[in-house]
């Protein structure tokens, strides 16, 4: 579920400005120079940082890391700032900005970790590449990570981990630390947001995984067409039933809701 549009937005905005990259392009193969930090810092980044619980907390347990979270929902990702600020982090910076858009903003191997938490599930067939895991969005990232680069990936959608342990699978990423169910496991580690309590409160397990990229990791062909115009092997392109006859959660998985 969408927030409501604040009509205090832009003044809230303007209060965390200096927490906001305005011009990530600009920033493009000098990141780490916006904090000050040594070229050999590390950069990690979190795709849909939501109201920024884990990115925020992220940053103060590593204040050596330098942080980059996204977020294409401005009532949202003013929050994420708000909360920044609030913490004191010197370490963090937010961009109102798409994951479609991260070749614009990074050069290749720029950064060495990609969090993805709790993204949309995109339900619908029709909507698969929409997904952040879909093998197209996995290419992208494989070139801006380079060689030993991490993805980790956490959702409370069952049918979306497993269409994206076949994505990560299909693009020869090493696969490591695959859990069904992060809240029974020790994991003391694990920073759980609002949405990610709420959801499991009702019963919903958790599921994580880290995916690396290797020497042998490389974009996988897509599905092809058939002369339907239906998709062929169509693992990539599947619809996806609601787990164990749970209802869905309103905004499961959205990246707005952290």
């Amino acid at each position: 579920m969408r927030p409501r549009k604040k009509h205090n937005l832009d003044k809230r905005m303007q209060a965390a400005a200096s927490f906001r990259v305005e011009r990530p392009e600009e920033n493009k193969g000098r990141w780490r120079a916006l904090f000050g930090a040594p070229d050999d810092a590390p950069l990690h980044v979190e795709l849909g940082c939501g109201k920024g619980t884990f990115v925020c907390e992220s940053a103060r347990r590593n204040p050596d890391i330098c942080y980059i979270a996204f977020d294409k929902v401005p009532e949202v990702l003013v929050m994420a700032m708000e909360k920044a600020a609030g913490m004191g982090l010197t370490n963090l910076r937010f961009v109102l900005g798409d994951a479609a858009l991260l070749e614009e903003y990074f050069e290749p191997r720029e950064f060495s970790r990609l969090y993805i938490n709790f993204c949309d599930p995109w339900h619908k067939k029709r909507q698969a590449k929409r997904r952040l895991t879909h093998r197209s969005f996995l290419a992208h990232y494989m070139a801006l990570l380079g060689e030993g680069g991490e993805i980790h990936f956490k959702t409370d959608n069952r049918p979306l981990f497993d269409f994206s342990l076949g994505e990560f699978s299909a693009c020869r990423f090493a696969l490591s630390q695959v859990c069904y169910d992060l809240h029974a496991a020790d994991a003391p580690w694990n920073i759980v947001t609002e949405y990610e309590r709420t959801w499991s409160d009702k019963g919903y397990p958790i599921h994580r995984l880290v995916a690396t990229v290797t020497a042998e990791t490389a974009p996988a062909p897509l599905p092809r067409r058939g002369a339907a115009g239906q998709e062929q092997e169509g693992a990539a392109e599947a619809p996806f039933p609601l787990p164990d006859g749970m209802p869905l959660p309103d905004g499961a998985g959205h990246p707005d809701a952290p």
